[in-house]
C-alpha cells in the first residue's frame, strides 16, 4: 500500500479500505468531534513460510477470541500475541477535527492509555494536532 500522491494541486487518495474482514486484525469507523477517522490494521504474512496471513487459532471452525497467540494456517507457526502486535501497521483515512483537513496516515499501531482509555493516537499531517481513536465504547475521563 502507498500513501497519498500529489498530482499538480490535486491530492489523490491511495489507501484502499480492505474488501474483507478476513484481511484485517482491527477496523473502526469513528466520528471525532468535527472530524472522522477510518482506521484499520492488516494481518501480517507468516514470517516463516510467507504463504498465509497470521491469525488467531481456530477450534471446530470457531476462532478463539481471547487467544494469547497468532498461528499461521499453512505451516502452524505460532507467535505470541504481544510480539505479533508490536509489528503491526495502522492505516487511517481521516478528517482532522481541528483544521478539517482530509488526509491519510500510515504508521505503527500502538495503543496508549490516555486519560483512562486505551487510545490510538496519530497526528494530522497539516496542523500536527493529535487525533485520538479510543477503544470501542470508552470515553476519556473528564478533568
Amino acid at each position: 500500500m502507498e500513501c497519498c500522491q500529489c498530482v499538480g494541486t490535486d491530492l489523490i487518495m491511495a489507501l484502499q479500505i480492505p474488501d474483507s474482514m478476513d484481511e484485517i486484525v482491527y477496523f473502526t469507523n469513528r466520528t471525532i468531534d468535527n472530524g472522522k477517522a477510518v482506521v484499520w490494521v492488516q494481518k501480517q504474512d507468516c514470517p516463516k513460510c510467507k504463504k498465509a496471513k497470521m491469525g488467531k487459532p481456530a477450534e471446530d471452525g470457531h476462532v478463539k477470541i481471547r487467544a494469547k497467540e497468532y498461528v499461521c494456517p499453512a505451516c502452524k507457526y505460532t507467535v505470541e500475541k504481544t510480539a505479533y502486535e508490536e509489528g503491526l501497521t495502522a492505516y487511517a483515512i481521516y478528517t482532522c477535527p481541528s483544521c478539517e483537513y482530509q488526509g491519510e496516515y500510515t504508521g505503527i499501531f500502538k495503543r496508549k492509555n490516555i486519560e483512562g482509555a486505551l487510545t490510538f493516537r496519530f497526528p494530522c499531517s497539516k496542523c500536527k494536532a493529535n487525533i485520538d481513536v479510543t477503544k470501542k465504547m470508552k470515553e476519556k475521563k473528564k478533568k
